[in-house]
C-alpha cells in the first residue's frame, strides 16, 4: 500500500494561543458568512493542548504590555472609470473626483453633473454629521506650477461653495486649500497618471457612532 506524505508543522505553545484566539474571535462570523463553504469554518479551540506553565507563555520580570492602540483600516472604492474614489478609514472619509467630471477644461466653472455629485457627498456628510470639513484642489505638472495653483485653489473653492449650499448649516467650518501639482496620487509621465492627479478631494471625519 502507498502512504501519502504527511506534511509535519512545529509550532510553539505562543503561537497556538495566538491561533486559537484568532479562531474563536472569527468563528461566529464564519458561521454567518454564506461565502464560506461548509466544513471549512475556523474551529473554536486550539489545535494541541496549551501548556499554561510554558515560558514563552510568560513576561519577563520587569517587563510591560505596550499600550493597546486600533489600527487604523483604510478601505478604498473607486468606480471603473476612476472618475469618483472613496476612502474610508476609522477616523475619515475622503471622496476625490476628477477635474473632468467637475470642470471644463482649464476652468474653474462648475458644470450641472458636477453638482448633483457634490450634493450626493453632502449627503454623506450629513450622515457622518461632520462639522469640519476640507476641500483640496490639485493640477497635474503640466502649465506652469503657479497656474496650477491658482486653478487648483479656484475649483476647491467652487465645490466649498455647493457644499456650503447644500449644507446650510453655520456650524460647519471649511479648510479649502490649492496645491496645484503637489501630491500626486499617480504618475504625471501618462495622460492616465495626469488625469487622475487633476482632482479635488473632500474629507471629513467620520461619526463616533
Amino acid at each position: 500500500m502507498t502512504r501519502t506524505p504527511r506534511l509535519t508543522l512545529t509550532l510553539t505553545a505562543a503561537t497556538v494561543m495566538v491561533a486559537a484566539n484568532l479562531l474563536v474571535a472569527t468563528t461566529a462570523d464564519a458561521a454567518d458568512d454564506p461565502s464560506v463553504p461548509p466544513g471549512t469554518e475556523a474551529t473554536a479551540s486550539a489545535p494541541v493542548e496549551v501548556d499554561a506553565n510554558d515560558p514563552d507563555l510568560k513576561i519577563p520580570e520587569g517587563a510591560t504590555l505596550a499600550e493597546p492602540k486600533v489600527l487604523d483600516i483604510k478601505q478604498v472604492v473607486e468606480d471603473q472609470a476612476g472618475e469618483e474614489r472613496r476612502e474610508d478609514t476609522n477616523a475619515d472619509v475622503k471622496f476625490a473626483l476628477q477635474a473632468e467630471v467637475l470642470f471644463p477644461k482649464d476652468s474653474a466653472k462648475l458644470t450641472g453633473e458636477a453638482k448633483a455629485r457634490i450634493a450626493e457627498i453632502a449627503e454623506e456628510i450629513k450622515t457622518q454629521n461632520a462639522t469640519r470639513i476640507r476641500v483640496f484642489g490639485f493640477t497635474d505638472n503640466l502649465g506652469s506650477s503657479a497656474h496650477g495653483d491658482v486653478l487648483s485653489r479656484k475649483r476647491a473653492n467652487a465645490v466649498q461653495g455647493i457644499l456650503e449650499a447644500e449644507l446650510s448649516d453655520s456650524t460647519v467650518t471649511y479648510e479649502v486649500r490649492g496645491y496645484g501639482e503637489q501630491y500626486p496620487i499617480s504618475s504625471n509621465a501618462t495622460e492616465a497618471g495626469r488625469k487622475k492627479n487633476r482632482r479635488v478631494e473632500v474629507s471629513f471625519p467620520r461619526s463616533a457612532g
